[in-house]
């Protein structure tokens, strides 16, 4: 009997889906993504189930939708009995390894977890990781901060505090390359090779960061009233980022470009590992996306977070000859919940997931079957965001606003013009409204929906005070140092902290949690909210 087709699975962080030189970015070199591209099949309308790390992943790993999961945001832990996709494949006879950052394992055996026979490990803000170990030998222990500075800096532009073949692009792609070669030929593969990069700090290595430069980058995309596009998550995050203050466009052309040249260091690896699978990529289903986008300045926001097209779609590339066609463009809507029963069916396992409308991507870019709408969620409750997208048409609703947008995709793919107060329009908007709370109901969510419509929450403000709910992110190591500078040091260490619910409650009223800070008084550690 032949060997199932090995998987290759090749993940990137907050990657948006604008930044892939043949699929329409004239500025962007992006050459090995390209040939990708023109090799197999290019999903241009690929949605994330969340537009943040850990509830994107989880729905990954499991095929579930993250109301279905209860992970909604970058805290809590995936329910024990999720199956994951690693655990279906180790089933069929996969050899599963992981490397790089994961992420959606915050409180269980990271080496092990969820099916992986191996891993690689390489998280943010994790000073004990394979990643970290591998700097210490190569002389570069000192640096806490490998990924780049967060807090204050964390959208300035930054030089990598290593050399490019100790970054962690390179070792991403290094350690991919190793299990390669090395791996079982006995068997098929499934390997997770997941860069930390483009996520910001925006740092990459000499020359890299140079690649782009800011005279040649356009400025965001800011269109007139872009504040009625916002949401309260929009605003939220542009406070705790720092980002809230006033915009620079030279900075901001600079972001940009040091946005892109971690892209193309990204591009030139995922050429490297590429070409380490040699004559076996016909016989492996490659698999290129992002978790999330970034909206990089774009209609006054950073971060994701949002379901503005910048931030809630997604890159997705897909080449298995006989499978996918090359060169094909397909515009039907997708999710990052498709993945499971793609990967479950190269496998021979079964391509579907009880309680979900996820399917093969290899069935919906041949047309088969019926796909008339994707959906995404953030967060629940007081502060849910909530989207629906089908091919001509897109619907947000925000809780923490109570309010809804709609935007007709065909004539407005950048988002711009709300109709979801046009008369005429009304019929789509309760059309895809309807989708939303349907499924809501049909699996008991009530956090969403009550007796068929939203759920009504008190509006959420963000504190007036523009020091409020600014984030500090230090490691711990570097509250010990400042703590020790004699005479210039602080009395006592930053408290570390954890990420606290981000709710608190005043009278009654549901505002968010840094809000309630004092301006000069208590700091976090957040190892996950950005």
């Amino acid at each position: 009997m032949s060997q199932s087709p090995n998987i290759l699975f090749i993940l990137t962080d907050q990657q948006r889906a604008d930044t892939i030189g043949a699929l329409g970015n004239a500025l962007i070199r992006t050459p090995v993504l390209d040939r990708l591209a023109s090799e197999g099949t290019a999903f241009e309308r690929a949605y994330t189930p969340s537009p943040v790390c850990v509830p994107a992943r989880h729905a990954i790993v499991t095929g579930r939708s993250p109301h279905r999961t209860g992970v909604v945001d970058n805290t809590g832990d995936s329910p024990p009995a999720d199956c994951s996709i690693m655990e279906i494949l180790a089933g069929r006879g996969y050899q599963g390894h992981g490397v790089g950052k994961m992420h959606f394992t915050p409180h269980r055996d990271w080496r092990k977890a969820w099916g992986f026979e191996t891993r690689d490990l390489s998280e943010e803000c994790c000073l004990e990781d394979d990643y970290s170990a591998f700097l210490s030998r190569h002389g570069f222990g000192h640096v806490i901060d490998p990924h780049g500075l967060r807090s204050e800096y964390y959208y300035l532009p930054q030089p990598s505090q290593v050399p490019a073949h100790l970054h962690s692009t390179a070792w991403v792609a290094d350690r991919s390359i190793d299990f390669l070669r090395r791996r079982d030929r006995s068997r098929p593969f499934f390997l997770w090779t997941s860069f930390i990069k483009p996520h910001p700090p925006f740092e990459s290595p000499n020359p890299w960061n140079r690649l782009y430069r800011s005279p040649a980058m356009p400025a965001p995309f800011v269109p007139g009233d872009s504040t009625e596009l916002q949401t309260f998550w929009n605003r939220f995050q542009n406070r705790y980022k720092y980002m809230d203050g006033g915009m620079q466009r030279h900075l901001q052309r600079t972001q940009r470009a040091a946005y892109y040249g971690a892209i193309s260091f990204i591009d030139y690896h995922v050429g490297r590992l590429l070409e380490a699978l040699g004559a076996e990529q016909d016989n492996t289903l490659v698999v290129f996306t992002s978790d999330h986008g970034e909206l990089l300045g774009d209609y006054g926001c950073y971060g994701k977070r949002s379901m503005l097209d910048a931030a809630a779609r997604v890159p997705l590339l897909v080449r298995q000859p006989g499978r996918f066609a090359a060169g094909q463009r397909c515009t039907t809507p997708v999710s990052l919940l498709d993945l499971f029963p793609t990967f479950a069916a190269t496998a021979g396992a079964e391509p579907t997931v009880p309680g979900e409308t996820s399917a093969d991507l290899a069935g919906i870019a041949a047309g088969k079957g019926t796909r008339s709408h994707v959906l995404s969620q953030f967060s629940q409750g007081p502060l849910g965001l909530y989207l629906a997208v089908e091919h001509d048409w897109k619907y947000i609703y925000s809780a923490a606003d109570r309010r809804e947008w709609l935007f007709h995709v065909a004539t407005d793919p950048r988002d711009v013009i709300d109709l979801s107060q046009d008369p005429a329009c009304a019929v789509h908007r309760d059309r895809l409204r309807r989708h939303l709370l349907q499924r809501f109901e049909q699996d008991g969510y009530s956090s969403a929906v009550d007796q068929g419509t939203w759920r009504g929450y008190e509006q959420t403000l963000l504190s007036i005070d523009p020091d409020a709910g600014l984030l500090f992110q230090d490691p711990p190591p570097l509250a010990q140092e400042l703590a020790a500078l004699p005479g210039y040091g602080l009395p006592t260490a930053p408290n570390p902290g954890t990420h606290p619910d981000p709710l608190a409650t005043k009278h009654g009223r549901a505002i968010p949690y840094f809000a309630l800070r004092k301006k000069n008084g208590e700091s976090g550690h957040d190892p996950v909210l950005p």
